[in-house]
């Protein structure tokens, strides 16, 4: 049996409806109609004899086999990426401003920023480490390129490099005291995700109090890990000495997402890399 070739145009189109979150939104990236978005996408569906989305009547979802397709696809279009940059791209020089939310840090970041060097010696990286919504003010006065954070419910800006649940954490030997208030630490106010757990708890009348307000998500961590107080976290990076609780309110998921500047100082595929980057050291 002869195993047939994965075109790279199609597997494009697949990755972007996947990130974009339907074929509109993908044929809009790529120039091209909604409808030859969907052929694309038919194509590869038949070539591989699997569905790999599951259509809704306002957006898709990927189906088993298409999140597995997504790792292969992304790999294989990095892949083609750099041996064409190798033999046809121009060297790159200059600098790249690249704003980073601390949920980034030291998790994934560091492996993404060496390969980038490794790849561009000649390109300087200016990172700024710091909170979403202060990062994508700072984006959109092109002070930075681009920027690495979480964006707000039903916002459509930026590309999605993954989706993490959001979870109440606390020290393992945290125990919650039925008569007193929640004691919370949280990211100043702003914050997503101090929002949304406020939110939360006051709709499940809960009490709850902020006893500890740190700009950093170490501080934050390290009040936690001491059993001074919970917080909330995105459950993919955990801290070592913290546990979900799970008897609290839910807080649904979070997208983490590559923010660009208009007219940033790099070429577009920097942008590209840098996500390919962090989706294979998170192993996505």
């Amino acid at each position: 049996m002869r195993v047939p070739d994965l075109d790279l145009d199609l597997l494009r189109g697949f990755v972007t409806v996947a990130e974009r979150g339907g074929f509109t939104a993908a044929g809009q990236v790529l120039g091209l109609t909604q409808s030859a978005i969907s052929l694309k996408v038919k194509r590869l569906e038949e070539l591989l004899g699997k569905p790999v989305f599951t259509r809704g009547a306002k957006q898709v979802s990927l189906t088993r086999e298409g999140e597995t397709l997504l790792t292969y696809a992304r790999r294989m279009l990095a892949l083609n990426e750099e041996a064409v940059r190798r033999f046809v791209a121009p060297p790159i020089a200059g600098r790249l401003r690249l704003g980073v939310a601390d949920h980034f840090v030291p998790r994934h970041l560091a492996p993404a920023l060496a390969s980038f060097a490794r790849t561009w010696p000649e390109l300087r990286i200016e990172v700024e480490v710091g909170r979403s919504h202060e990062l994508r003010a700072a984006l959109a006065r092109e002070e930075l390129d681009l920027v690495l954070g979480k964006r707000r419910d039903g916002e459509t800006e930026g590309r999605v490099i993954f989706t993490e649940a959001v979870v109440w954490v606390a020290a393992t030997d945290f125990a919650l005291t039925p008569e007193r208030p929640l004691p919370l630490a949280m990211l100043p106010q702003g914050c997503m995700f101090r929002d949304r757990a406020l939110t939360a708890l006051a709709r499940a009348g809960i009490a709850a109090e902020v006893v500890y307000t740190s700009p950093s998500l170490m501080g934050i961590a390290a009040a936690a890990q001491a059993g001074f107080a919970l917080t909330v976290m995105g459950r993919a990076g955990l801290p070592e000495g913290l546990v979900e609780l799970p008897d609290l309110p839910p807080l649904g998921t979070a997208e983490m997402c590559l923010f660009s500047a208009p007219n940033p100082s790099g070429p577009h595929y920097l942008a590209d890399f840098l996500i390919q980057s962090l989706c294979d050291g998170a192993g996505l």
